[in-house]
């Protein structure tokens, strides 16, 4: 039986070749490359075990780079959330904050925010100047209903990158109500 890595994969290749637009997403359309792959999980994303040997070719920069790239594009030009997060576990780097922080977006947006929570707090673990995330984070506690928590995230969000960054502006834009995110 094939693994359903080196489809995703090779999927992820294919779709990195178009690099997307940034309309109104806050998020790096290239990941940084400093995490290494982690193997925890909410448990509802929580892979099954395979004794079968991993392709040393998944690993490379290149590959996670591409595989990020097509991710995003998923998220971001399509709205297919179920997919950009099968791609970006397929990554096996949740640990990196930009891949945790899109995983906690796509979990938002599908309604999941215990599982969102857990992604963007995995991702502040990783980096917690992570401006991304701390935006994101914010929004979803504006979702929650708690105006305050966020405004307190935009509040670090001012520290990290000062009031002119597109995180800033976005979640200060979602808890004016002046933007839906």
């Amino acid at each position: 039986m094939r693994s359903m890595v080196a489809p995703a994969v090779a999927l992820l290749l294919l779709g990195g070749l178009v690099d997307p637009p940034n309309v109104e997403a806050a998020g790096a359309s290239s990941p940084s490359v400093s995490s290494e792959p982690s193997k925890q999980a909410p448990p509802a994303y929580q892979k099954k075990s395979s004794t079968k040997k991993k392709n040393p070719k998944s690993s490379s920069i290149d590959v996670f780079v591409a595989g990020y790239q097509a991710a995003y594009a998923l998220i971001y030009d399509k709205s297919d959330y179920e997919a950009a997060i099968a791609a970006l576990r397929a990554l096996e780097r949740d640990d990196n904050p930009d891949v945790a922080t899109l995983l906690g977006y796509a979990s938002r947006k599908l309604g999941r925010y215990d599982d969102a929570k857990f992604w963007y707090e995995r991702a502040l673990a990783a980096d917690p100047n992570h401006a991304v995330t701390w935006s994101y984070y914010g929004m979803w506690h504006a979702e929650q209903g708690n105006v305050l928590k966020a405004k307190e995230d935009l509040e670090k969000v001012r520290v990290i990158c000062g009031t002119e960054c597109e995180a800033y502006a976005l979640l200060k834009k979602a808890i004016e109500g002046t933007m839906t995110y």
